[in-house]
């Protein structure tokens, strides 16, 4: 069948909401999406399960924290001449004044990049509480959202430890490929320090793996050494590599409206809802702690 050229592609109007609804968070949920190498689905990651929470009806904000501004283009927001959280980041604005709704979903916002972050990492070096200026910006508005997803550049620079600082949680997309888990106890270094020095609320409760290939020896190979070192953390729903992942942004969508029925929105759709189904968990009588699991009288479950 031909391609369909991209003028006659409508964006997305509207979304239907899911026939079962996700369960809603005793208290909002801040994740920090992080990996410092490149190219692991991070973005991906970030967008699509922030839509699939949206679909059930939960509330829901992208902060795009990446100078490239993929998810802010992913989620139809424009944001290349408009304010963004850079501005926020420097204090010219209020949050609430720059976040923006997204086309089609009712209740999914972003916060979005543009040019200027890119110079945020030199003009934070000599600002007070240089670490914390996305913290205090979210805690103006974090009382809105079930979910805050927080999109972090590939890097371990002032943004990303302005996002480890802000978050509650952070999630680790891993790539089903060579090199995958490379680099990754220097991300979980990161994490150690800022859960001692600046955030002591951060947990390492989520990891999602990416571009699995069932077909490949080596995929299956890191899904094995994951599940071995993070059983608690892991969500055992590989997402595929998939071509429509990787076309959906080029039409300023999620998979989940430029196709939900392929494969990657409805692994994505099982993840979301595996996320919203450990939140419960997560609120009710069971804190996760360095990996253990204790009960609210510090035994051990």
């Amino acid at each position: 069948m031909a391609d369909v050229p991209r003028e006659t592609i409508q964006k997305v109007v509207g979304t239907r909401r899911l026939k079962e609804a996700m369960p809603k968070p005793a208290k909002g949920r801040i994740f920090v999406v992080a990996n410092q190498k490149g190219g692991v689905g991070k973005t991906t990651t970030a967008v699509n399960i922030a839509a699939a929470l949206s679909m059930g009806g939960l509330k829901v904000l992208v902060v795009d924290l990446d100078p490239q501004g993929n998810a802010s283009t992913a989620l139809g927001v424009e944001h290349k001449v408009s304010m963004g959280v850079y501005e926020v980041l420097m204090g010219s604005t209020q949050i609430k004044d720059v976040i923006q709704k997204c086309a089609g979903f009712p209740v999914l916002d972003c916060l979005p990049s543009n040019t200027s972050l890119a110079q945020a990492e030199i003009n934070l070096v000599s600002m007070v509480a240089r670490e914390s200026r996305l913290k205090d910006a979210l805690n103006e508005i974090k009382d809105n959202y079930d979910y805050i997803f927080i999109d972090c550049p590939p890097s371990l620079g002032l943004l990303t430890v302005n996002a480890f600082s802000a978050a509650t949680e952070v999630l680790i997309p891993i790539q089903c490929e060579y090199y995958a888990l490379e680099g990754l106890s220097q991300l979980l270094e990161t994490y150690k320090i800022v859960k001692q020095r600046l955030n002591s609320e951060l947990t390492l409760s989520t990891i999602v793996l990416t571009m699995f290939d069932s077909r490949t020896r080596l995929a299956n190979d890191v899904v094995a050494n994951v599940r071995s070192h993070f059983p608690r953390e892991l969500i055992d729903i590989p997402i595929p590599r998939a071509v429509r992942l990787s076309e959906a942004p080029s039409y300023s969508q999620t998979v989940m409206t430029y196709d939900p029925s392929s494969t990657g929105a409805i692994a994505y759709m099982q993840v979301a809802r595996e996320i919203a189904e450990r939140g419960k968990a997560f609120d009710s009588n069971v804190v996760r702690i360095d990996h253990k699991l204790l009960n609210k009288t510090g035994d051990i479950a």
